[in-house]
């Protein structure tokens, strides 16, 4: 059996499920030949004119499925637009091509989300031999119906969501919950159904703060003190996806830098909400931005699995010299099924949520619900 030489690396935000498709890949390529090297830090590893390495086994990878995050570590590095000390932006993928090259590897395994595996399609078609492993938390990869990451931060986000009915419950507020989702609200729309959030705001339908405001009256009107109920009004949980912008606004930035693929860093806009809820109506809101640690934690056991079936499908593509391509996986996960498509369909726009299926959008909720 000819032995292939795999480098695999981890690129953009951290998630759950990373550390088992490196499992997946090392366990399954042993069987087929393949000899693993990790690769540090993203693209940033290819860019050193002495890459920091990781030979990967079986033995030392063992465990890695229980690790969330990357054991590889992760950077937002993109190749193709490096600034220099004099502010110039340069090309510098020539040098991970090269070093591709120094490192005698017969492959590289790129596990990442639109911007990462973007690198990868370009150097795919220059000759690089790439096999792309879809990865983030926004589930708004084209081209496969998971990705990993997905479901722990699912897990994670409702947690934050029932536990911020305690205090809001208590204290009769509105509590605002603000959670990663640029383009895509799959975060918040499912996470907010699980969590019994009284509202949902998404990017894919801008809301109107009237609205939200009407909503919230009717949920929190004034007791009938005649029938004697209580005085204190009812409370409501509202979860709102970063990038959600009102009708007559823009989506809330918390500053105006950009990162290696100009994204500009958002966040803010639960903060926002929050201020105009106490303004324009009678009720104490909160917010509250739960960041980073979404994404963090063990993975759960839909991103282990799916962790380590992404990674020996991506070991049998290598295998099989199947290069350009990404694997995929259609279906309910686990029990998906799993293709290769090209690298550059996750380029062809974004995975977001089908407003006209799963969307109230007069009522901000999941259709059918009547939250």
């Amino acid at each position: 059996m000819e032995t292939k030489r795999v480098g695999v690396l981890t690129g953009g935000g951290d998630a759950p499920g990373l550390n088992p498709a490196i499992k997946g890949l090392v366990y399954r390529g042993s069987e087929l030949g393949l000899e693993v090297i990790g690769l540090f830090d993203g693209w940033r590893s290819l860019m050193n004119p002495a890459p920091e390495v990781l030979p990967l086994d079986r033995e030392t990878v063992r465990r890695w499925d229980r690790d969330g995050g990357t054991n590889l570590g992760s950077s937002r590095t993109n190749p193709f637009k490096q600034v220099n000390e004099e502010g110039e932006a340069q090309d510098r993928s020539h040098e991970v091509a090269e070093n591709v090259e120094r490192l005698k590897l017969d492959a590289l395994v790129v596990c990442g989300g639109e911007d990462t595996l973007g690198v990868a399609a370009i150097l795919a078609q220059r000759g690089v031999p790439v096999v792309g492993v879809p990865k983030t938390i926004d589930k708004d990869l084209a081209g496969t119906d998971y990705t990993l990451g997905f479901d722990t931060a699912l897990r994670n986000i409702t947690e934050v969501i029932e536990r911020s009915r305690t205090p809001a419950g208590s204290h009769g507020w509105v509590q605002v919950v603000e959670v990663m989702g640029r383009h895509a609200g799959h975060l918040a729309l499912w996470s907010g159904v699980a969590g019994q959030a009284h509202l949902i705001l998404i990017p894919e339908h801008p809301f109107r703060y009237e609205r939200v405001c009407h909503l919230l009256s009717a949920r929190m009107g004034q007791s009938d003190l005649s029938r004697g109920l209580s005085r204190r009004p009812r409370y409501a949980v509202i979860v709102v996806s970063e990038g959600a912008r009102a009708e007559d606004g823009e989506m809330v930035t918390f500053d105006d830098r950009h990162d290696a693929f100009g994204h500009v860093r958002l966040g803010g806009i639960g903060d926002v909400l929050a201020k105009r809820i106490a303004a324009e109506t009678p009720y104490e809101s909160r917010a509250v931005v739960l960041g980073h640690p979404q994404r963090g934690g063990a993975p759960s056991p839909i991103d282990r699995i799916m962790g380590l079936m992404f990674g020996s499908k991506a070991a049998e593509a290598v295998a099989d010299s199947d290069f350009g391509k990404m694997v995929s996986a259609r279906g309910i996960a686990p029990a998906c099924e799993f293709s290769l498509v090209d690298l550059s369909v996750a380029q062809r726009g974004i995975n977001i949520v089908d407003v006209d299926t799963y969307y109230d959008t007069d009522r901000y909720h999941l259709k059918g619900l009547g939250m």
